[in-house]
């Protein structure tokens, strides 16, 4: 399926791009769908991997939406500071909760902005969340301008901006720079402009489960690398996040327990919980399912083999030849520009795209398999010193495998 965020500009009293702002989008129109908040935002963050930082951002610090739930769970943290601002909703209740969450971000070096301000002294805890703020949003066109000069003069004591909103003209860009506006946006300047890119849903909702096993003191990383190499989707999300700008540092995986623990169980817990949201929403196309099932049995056989070779310590690589090599198939990109973005160990890679390895031998076997070429199986068995029968047998546990993953019983 697509992915799409909306972006639009926002830029400061010389006019130059300060930041954007991520909107949720769910097609190339410029419209807002009705969709869950927490989703929304969800899907405007996991955007940054699909999407790619580089591509959104532009270096810039981007503003994103969160939900009561997103901060309670210090969701924001998944980035370094320098790359978001925490924008707070109007409808979020500054509880307690919602005060200590923002007071952690701000300690961690976070920017806090309040989206469309209202005044709202009568609820408990507004004036700490005010003092923590360092951006005030003011819808423009919702607040009247004499209201705008009571605000402005309002927080004069507090240590905050002010960004005008929904700024359409130069007549209001020039007004609001006279006010005092440090920050504008709206369509004056753009409109959001709509970017996307592919992606394929997850196989199964065992986010719960794997939500479960995170919370424990001691969570099994044998299980949770099971969980999520039975779902390609997680694993392709799991190694482009590893290798993402977020995380900082690149690094050569060769299989999914390896990247579950270079990752580390909290970080690992806060992407479970966003894809969780986010795959709520989300529709699959229906040949998906036909090559989800190809990769499957590619990578089962592939790892059934290595077993079989007595490769233990290599098989689990070898699935992730097999998981893998149908990706530009799903995402509907080129597999080398999909390599890229993985921080996959080189032979890996290189199997992928075609070239000399030591998994090559195995992968064609499996490959041929598929295919039913009977002689080209019997000659690379024969090479492989591995008989007929046992290839048969092992493509016929590949296919039972996949089938189970597919139902979801294992």
């Amino acid at each position: 399926m697509e992915v799409y965020v909306g972006r639009q500009p926002i830029l400061n009293t010389k006019q130059d791009v300060f930041g954007y702002e991520l909107l949720y989008r769910n097609s190339m129109q410029n419209k807002f769908a009705n969709i869950d908040g927490d989703q929304a935002t969800s899907s405007v963050i996991t955007s940054f991997m699909e999407i790619g930082i580089k591509e959104l951002s532009e270096g810039k610090p981007c503003f994103i939406n969160f939900t009561e739930n997103l901060l309670e769970y210090l969701t924001p943290t998944v980035f370094p500071p320098h790359m978001i601002v925490v924008e707070i909703l109007e409808t979020v209740n500054p509880t307690d909760h919602i005060i200590n969450s923002c007071k952690e971000l701000k300690k961690m070096g976070y920017k806090i902005a309040l989206d469309d301000f209202e005044w709202r002294g009568d609820q408990h805890n507004f004036i700490k969340l005010l003092e923590l703020a360092d951006i005030i949003k003011i819808d423009t066109r919702l607040t009247p301008r004499p209201k705008q000069i009571v605000f402005m003069q309002l927080l004069k004591k507090y240590n905050v901006q002010f960004l005008a909103e929904k700024v359409e003209t130069m007549e209001e860009y020039e007004q609001c720079l006279q006010d005092g506006y440090t920050y504008f946006q709206g369509y004056f300047f753009s409109k959001p402009t709509i970017l996307s890119t592919k992606d394929v849903p997850a196989q199964h909702q065992n986010f719960l489960v794997m939500m479960n096993e995170l919370s424990k003191e001691e969570p099994d990383v044998l299980m949770l690398a099971r969980f999520i190499e039975a779902d390609i989707s997680l694993s392709y999300k799991l190694l482009k996040l590893i290798n993402s700008p977020i995380i900082g540092i690149s690094y050569q995986i060769k299989s999914i327990q390896q990247a579950i623990v270079y990752l580390g169980f909290k970080e690992l817990k806060k992407w479970i919980f966003l894809l969780s949201l986010r795959e709520k929403s989300k529709k699959k196309e229906k040949y998906i399912d036909e090559v989800i099932k190809m990769s499957f049995i590619r990578a089962k056989a592939s790892e059934l083999i290595a077993l079989e070779k007595g490769f233990r310590h290599e098989a689990s690589s070898y699935f992730l030849v097999g998981l893998l090599s149908l990706m530009d198939t799903l995402m509907q990109q080129p597999l080398e520009k999909l390599l890229k973005q993985l921080p996959l160990d080189p032979e890996i890679k290189h199997t992928l795209m075609g070239q000399q390895t030591k998994y090559v031998p195995i992968y064609q076997l499996v490959l041929s398999l598929e295919k039913s070429n009977w002689d080209t199986i019997e000659k690379l068995a024969y090479e492989l010193r591995i008989s007929r029968e046992c290839v048969y047998q092992i493509h016929v546990e590949a296919v039972k495998w996949t089938k189970e993953i597919m139902e979801g019983t294992i």
